[in-house]
């Protein structure tokens, strides 16, 4: 899908498409254990825990998702094997992250199909209509599963090869798997970004990807690199489409849809957090400390009005909130319209 295919699924979805949510949240929630360094990708080791995610990956769409986000934000090859398992075992477990999206996705179209005009009870947004799976490629952070994808501090013997090697071999396996983008997110420093865009040329990734970078100030990347700066990196890269912010609290979102727009002439992506803070000592969210659903799609127009062209959420947003934006943005649509 080339950035001339994403015009067209943007026009398809009225111009603004629709990102999931939070996954890890989610799974908890089903009764995962996702105490782990594997976090959410752990459900990717057994076959129940990976019916868990395809569940949650049809929760997002039936509360009107147009953008499904794989389980492999902390799935790594070398975090695969650390637990144990072999190169190819871990290989595998990546493409079956894409795979388990897939399935969601056609499980969804198959019950929009037969969903007739508001003989849906429960609610659902069952509309045929295209859908995107968007392979998540996790820092460097991420992996280390200690919370420095919040700080992008990696010390000095982290060079640009380093990161590279890192994930090359991760990128080729996402970007083969039958994703239709892959989505870099939740990048803390423009040294990864310098190295994904690198990494992307030098294999010439065939499918498009964006880049997402997490911020603590409204100014800068968690690491205080320039957002400017980082978001000029996701400009120069041919192969990179759209460039945005997660894992951010909405209140700085607004400012930095503004610095990005100043360097960058790309499609915006916007799925910030809950608003809470990560304590990455006790590995834990902190109580009470992020907004309501509410407040959170309080914020959507505004973010749409500067430019903001895909919207969804990040950790500890739910189904719940991702059915507020669609409200927001659809306003009384009936939420079981199908449609041709």
């Amino acid at each position: 899908m080339s950035s001339l295919l994403l015009s067209e699924f943007l026009r398809q979805t009225g111009g603004t498409a629709i990102i999931d949510g939070g996954l890890a949240t989610e799974l908890e929630r089903h009764g995962a254990d996702l105490n782990d360094p594997l976090w959410s990708a752990k459900c990717l080791l057994s076959s129940p825990q990976s019916h868990l995610i395809r569940q949650v990956h049809i929760d997002y769409m039936e509360n009107g998702a147009d953008i499904i986000t794989t389980a492999s934000y902390q799935a790594t090859i070398q975090g695969f094997k650390a637990k144990g398992f072999s190169e190819e075992e871990g290989e595998n477990m990546l493409r079956r992250s894409v795979e388990i999206a897939c399935e969601a996705r056609d499980l969804y179209h198959e019950r929009s199909a037969v969903c007739s005009l508001g003989d849906d009870t429960h609610g659902r947004i069952l509309k045929q209509r295209p859908i995107l799976i968007a392979a998540s490629v996790g820092s460097y952070g991420a992996y280390l599963a200690d919370g420095s994808e919040y700080s992008g501090n990696y010390g000095d013997a982290i060079t640009l090869e380093t990161l590279k090697d890192f994930h090359r071999r991760r990128v080729q396996i996402l970007a083969d798997s039958g994703a239709d983008l892959l989505a870099f997110e939740t990048i803390p420093n423009k040294l990864e970004a310098q190295a994904y865009a690198e990494l992307l040329e030098e294999e010439n990734i065939k499918i498009p990807a964006w880049f997402c970078f997490n911020s603590k100030d409204g100014i800068n990347a968690v690491s205080g690199d320039s957002i400017v700066e980082c978001g000029s990196i996701a400009e120069s890269c041919n192969k990179v489409v759209a460039v945005g912010i997660n894992c951010t609290p909405p209140r700085f979102i607004h400012s930095l849809i503004l610095l990005l727009k100043k360097v960058t002439t790309k499609p915006i992506v916007i799925y910030p957090n809950s608003g809470e803070t990560y304590d990455g000592d006790q590995k834990e969210w902190v109580q009470n400390t992020g907004v309501t659903d509410e407040d959170f799609v309080s914020y959507v127009s505004k973010w749409c009005e500067l430019g903001a062209c895909f919207v969804g959420g990040c950790c500890r947003t739910t189904p719940a909130t991702i059915r507020g934006i669609y409200k927001i943005l659809y306003g009384n649509e009936s939420a079981t319209l199908a449609t041709e």
